[in-house]
């Protein structure tokens, strides 16, 4: 669920989410992720249903801006349940 390219994308940007550093590397990256139950999304249509689902109010146009929304570049979200 998690390949090199979802776990490169949030080692990147974690700081947006958390104040410090929660994972290093892909490894401690991936098991972070699995351990907060973050998902992986294709496309901006399954992010909204995502968060409707969840019930978690929310601006349409904003909510690609979200914390918690990271854009991996080829179509896919990674959502990260800060």
């Amino acid at each position: 669920m998690f390949d090199d390219k979802v776990l490169d994308v949030f080692l990147k940007d974690q700081l947006k989410l958390f104040p410090e550093e929660v994972a290093s590397d892909r490894e401690e990256a991936r098991e972070f992720l699995e351990d907060c139950m973050a998902t992986v999304v294709k496309g901006k249509k399954e992010v909204l249903a995502y968060f409707e689902e969840a019930g978690i109010d929310y601006e349409a146009e904003d909510i690609f801006e979200a914390a918690e929304v990271f854009p991996i570049g080829d179509g896919r979200f990674l959502i990260v349940e800060g």
